[in-house]
């Protein structure tokens, strides 16, 4: 899938995946499962350039509202973050 034999940033050992990716565009939040090396040192996630496309496509329909072939998954909410406070020790 990767011309990579080792991740890009750690040199650690990559192995193929299943992975969820979020996607956003305008106001909308996707979920897809897709295909990814994955490092199993460090976490970092490689695509390919497929994947890649595909992810910019949803994103564009996000922004364009265009979601009739999507499946509803649920509510998305933001946390209103008055009132919480870090302790800058």
């Amino acid at each position: 899938m990767m011309p990579f034999t080792q991740c890009p940033v750690c040199s650690g050992e990559l192995a193929e995946k299943q992975v969820e990716k979020l996607l956003r565009g305008g106001c909308h939040t996707a979920m897809i499962c897709v295909p990814a090396e994955v490092c199993l040192h460090c976490g970092e996630r490689l695509y390919s350039q497929d994947i890649v496309r595909r992810f910019e496509q949803i994103r564009t329909k996000l922004q364009r509202q265009e979601v009739s072939e999507f499946q509803p998954l649920g509510q998305s909410f933001r946390v209103a973050e008055s009132g919480l406070t870090y302790d800058h020790a």
